[in-house]
């Protein structure tokens, strides 16, 4: 017996959804389960109508089975009735007759948001798209497509142009554009450039790849490394799904394209070596599973439990919360905080210097400007305790200042852009955390404590909004940077908090005990 339970309406919330038009690849790294992969992966919600039944594996696409073009309309209208959609991908559609009912169907039902992915071969080079439709795609698909994502060969059937260049690619996304289509994308994985900036002979000497976007007014070249990797099976499936994600998410084509294109980038990066031939990419990489299902910071603290303890309540800072600490111990952090500040900025120079993104770094450039103002501030800070500019300027650098900054400037050097980030967190999170405690804590004295305008400078909303910030910054970087399964590189990760976490500790005890 079948218990009916009427449904609630208290939670309205509504994920962006999408459709994915496409086969189905029994190997699993393509098709239909590469984008509802990628759908989740990215937070949509994913149906599906199939259009064709695959036998494949990562070497050949052994059968095809088209389904017909009846049920392709049945699955769609029973999806449209009843979810909806924010977002259509559309795939392997196989034959002329599955082609005209899509086009049909998504025009009834005044779908406008159609990423298509015109599927013509498969990656181990097995024909996915009837001789006589190519027409049909020209005509009916390409008038009705928000965004088209032909790699070069697919662009070179759909226009009749040749493609050996950059010119080529943008002659290319423009006449797809006179075709129909809003936002043309041409990828470029079939044309890699060595840094000479030439053509590359061969895949070893292979160093970055170009896409071009165009929106009818402006092109978009957007360079990404070439991953050297047999590991392509299903890129294109992905890309065009993840852009299509983006789009249901609210995003502009530009932005909904960068973000699905830095996906594929991690996909290929950590793909899995399944397989003979063309191995599967890994649709997950951005969903690092930490111990205990905890967050990357929340790893970050309990590995390195006992040091950060020691450092967020050491006794210079219990003697701040009680206002007890010797002035000329506070006199002495003031100074050498000075000269942290100074290095602090080098730090913040050398993440920009790792970094390849324009925004990215121009967003370090910003934190130095920042640095800039608080060093400002930090002067006449200092002034209100009788510490004048000229006697911080004359104060040496006391060695556990030293350990603490080159510490940090090597982990940028030797390491990467998280390495860095992982060394800086310890100061970030520390101070944030002290100053909410301090302000927060009945026992804290208040009235005639000197320090306490120090504790309330962290516990602020600016200073509490820019932890907040990097926590988040953090999270996405270790989904980007560590690799799923890695437990090597979280462990050294965490080793470095630890010994950030020990660092700042002695910071604190070169203040309290006036250490040089």
């Amino acid at each position: 017996m079948k218990l009916e339970v009427q449904r609630t309406e208290n939670n309205t919330y509504i994920p962006p959804r999408a459709i994915t038009i496409a086969g189905s690849d029994s190997s699993g790294g393509a098709g239909i389960q590469a984008d509802l992969k990628t759908f989740t992966a990215l937070q949509v919600y994913g149906s599906s109508a199939i259009t064709a039944l695959t036998a494949q594996n990562t070497t050949k696409v052994s059968g095809i089975h088209a389904v017909p073009s009846e049920f392709v309309e049945e699955q769609l209208v029973d999806i449209l009735e009843d979810i909806g959609t924010d977002s259509v991908k559309t795939g392997m559609l196989f034959n002329s007759d599955i082609i005209k009912t899509v086009v049909k169907v998504l025009k009834k039902y005044n779908i406008t948001k159609v990423v298509v992915d015109p599927v013509m071969i498969a990656s181990s080079g097995a024909k996915l798209l009837e001789d006589d439709t190519i027409e049909i795609v020209r005509s009916e698909l390409l008038p009705i497509a928000y965004v088209i994502t032909p790699n070069i060969p697919e662009a070179e059937v759909l226009t009749g142009l040749t493609i050996k260049s950059i010119d080529d690619m943008k002659a290319a996304a423009k006449k797809l554009y006179d075709m129909g289509v809003k936002y043309p994308l041409v990828k470029g994985g079939h044309i890699a450039f060595n840094a000479n900036n030439e053509v590359a002979k061969d895949g070893e000497e292979a160093s970055y790849i170009t896409d071009i976007l165009f929106d009818g007014e402006k092109y978009y070249e957007e360079k990404m490394e070439y991953v050297k990797t047999q590991n392509t099976h299903g890129t294109g499936c992905t890309l065009s799904s993840a852009i299509a994600a983006g789009i249901a998410k609210n995003e502009s084509v530009l932005t909904a394209y960068k973000n699905a294109r830095k996906y594929l980038q991690n996909a290929i990066k950590y793909s899995f070596n399944l397989g003979k031939g063309h191995g599967p990419l890994n649709h997950y990489h951005n969903s690092v599973l930490f111990p205990d299902n905890r967050t990357f910071v929340e790893t970050l603290k309990d590995y390195a439990k006992k040091e950060y303890n020691d450092y967020v309540n050491h006794e210079f800072v219990k003697r701040i919360a009680d206002g007890t600490l010797p002035v000329e111990s506070f006199k002495h952090f003031l100074c050498q905080d000075y000269i942290y500040l100074t290095h602090y900025a080098r730090v913040h120079a050398v993440c920009g210097f790792k970094l390849n993104n324009l925004r990215e770094i121009a967003k370090e450039a910003d934190i130095i400007n920042i640095i800039r103002t608080e060093t400002q501030l930090h002067i006449k800070y200092c002034e209100s305790w009788g510490i004048s500019l000229e006697e911080l300027e004359r104060t040496k650098e006391a060695a556990n200042n030293m350990a603490y900054t080159r510490f940090c400037i090597e982990r940028g050097l030797s390491g990467d852009i998280l390495d860095l980030k992982v060394a800086l967190f310890a100061c970030l999170i520390g101070y944030g955390e002290i100053g909410v405690r301090i302000v927060n804590d009945p026992n804290t004295k208040r009235e005639n404590n000197p320090y306490y305008t120090w504790a309330l400078n962290y516990a602020a909303d600016l200073y509490q909004s820019s932890v907040t910030t990097g926590i988040a910054e953090l999270e996405e970087l270790a989904k980007e940077y560590i690799k799923p399964g890695d437990t090597e590189r979280l462990k050294n990760l965490c080793e470095i908090f630890r010994q950030a976490s020990r660092l700042e500790a002695n910071f604190f005890e070169m203040g309290l005990k006036r250490l040089n």
